[in-house]
């Protein structure tokens, strides 16, 4: 009645009455509370993964310096080819150190002649020691004298070693199959062993991949895989620099036994083939993959999926405090939960706090909710619909 007599007073009236109800009432508009896709925390069986930046280095690396001087006669290959391990790479002059070997083995033969007649010498002073003719004073004279001549012909033997060593030094092969650089100098310069590196050859296949990792992340590594293995309980996969994923799957073999002090972080190494590519020759430009020296980017993936709580990655939203969940708590009303994150993918997130199994978390229509609304929960959208919110 008290309405009904004061017409002008029932709008501000009503309006009272909607803001003393709270925001519940006052924020749900004509349709009620809002809808939402909801979905419920559960296990689910999630493959590790930590990404890293990493580069690649060759398992062999060889420099090849000239062991002899002389003047190059001959180069033998191609260069930014790939040789095989026993190639020959130069040929040097050899005249003059065949000329010493002659000598040496000139010099051999002269000892060995003078030992032979040394030998008969002694036999014939011992022969007579027992004979008015012979003297005990000769036979010593000759036994001395055999062993002077052979030690010459030990070191005249030894002399022709060395000769016949700094011949086949002329001849220079690669020690390791790989692919070979740019020669430093051309045929018909003197070469010597002071000149420095005359080529570079560096392995292909297999390549490392060296990549350094923050201590807490090792040591988390380590107490993640200690009992399942160890190193060979993940696998090394890398994307190239273009982002290409890489065939190929490296294994773990090293990690440094201690920390770089300047970066607080410890290097580990994986080994990783980097075969040639289809339908590429050996030597050809581009044949590999992997290139020695580039950077990658690293990615260590456990080989057995654990058992994790996991929701959709679109459920979290962030803010300067951290990361965070909308959950549907008692009546429906929706509750701001903090959570802690693990490794996740751009589809899962993985939670290692701030939830339990069975909670249910808000995944779509986020854009609607508010702390301590009422919301009517329902099955999550998909396809477009679930973009939309």
């Amino acid at each position: 009645m008290l309405l009904r007599g004061l017409p002008g007073l029932v709008g501000p009236v009503a309006a009272l009455l909607l803001a003393s109800a709270g925001p519940t009432l006052a924020q749900m508009g004509p349709g009620g509370p809002p809808a939402v896709g909801v979905v419920k925390v559960e296990k689910r069986p999630v493959t590790e993964t930590a990404a890293f930046v990493g580069r690649i280095q060759a398992i062999d690396r060889v420099a090849i310096v000239a062991r002899v001087t002389a003047f190059i006669e001959e180069r033998l290959f191609t260069e930014g080819g790939e040789v095989q391990k026993g190639d020959l790479l130069y040929r040097l002059e050899r005249a003059p150190f065949e000329a010493d070997l002659q000598a040496k083995q000139a010099a051999v033969a002269q000892e060995q002649a003078l030992l032979r007649n040394a030998s008969i010498t002694l036999g014939r002073a011992q022969s007579l020691l027992n004979t008015p003719a012979g003297q005990r004073s000769t036979v010593d004279d000759a036994v001395a004298q055999q062993a002077s001549i052979g030690a010459q012909l030990l070191s005249a033997q030894a002399q022709l070693r060395a000769s016949q060593i700094n011949l086949d030094y002329t001849e220079i092969h690669s020690p390791i199959t790989g692919k070979i650089g740019r020669t430093s100098l051309t045929v018909g310069n003197v070469v010597t062993p002071s000149s420095g590196s005359l080529v570079t050859i560096v392995s292909q296949d297999p390549m490392y991949v060296l990549f350094p990792v923050a201590v807490r992340a090792a040591i988390d590594l380590r107490n993640r895989y200690g009992d399942k293995g160890g190193l060979s309980a993940v696998s090394v996969h890398i994307l190239l620099p273009d982002g290409t994923p890489y065939k190929q799957v490296g294994t773990l073999d090293y990690i440094d036994p201690s920390v770089a002090q300047n970066t607080d972080t410890v290097n580990l190494r994986a080994r990783i083939p980097n075969p040639l590519r289809p339908g590429a020759k050996p030597g050809d430009p581009g044949s590999r993959d992997l290139t020695d020296g580039e950077f990658v980017t690293v990615t260590v993936e456990g080989n057995q999926p654990i058992e994790a709580l996991a929701i959709p990655r679109a459920s979290v939203l962030t803010d300067q405090q951290g990361s965070y969940v909308y959950v549907v708590g008692a009546n429906n009303v929706a509750e701001r939960r903090r959570i802690q994150l693990g490794q996740s993918t751009p589809a899962t997130a993985i939670v290692v706090g701030g939830l339990q199994e069975g909670d249910t978390v808000i995944s779509d229509g986020l854009q609607r909710v508010r702390p301590g609304q009422p919301v009517n929960p329902g099955p999550p959208a998909t396809g477009p619909a679930a973009a939309g919110g």
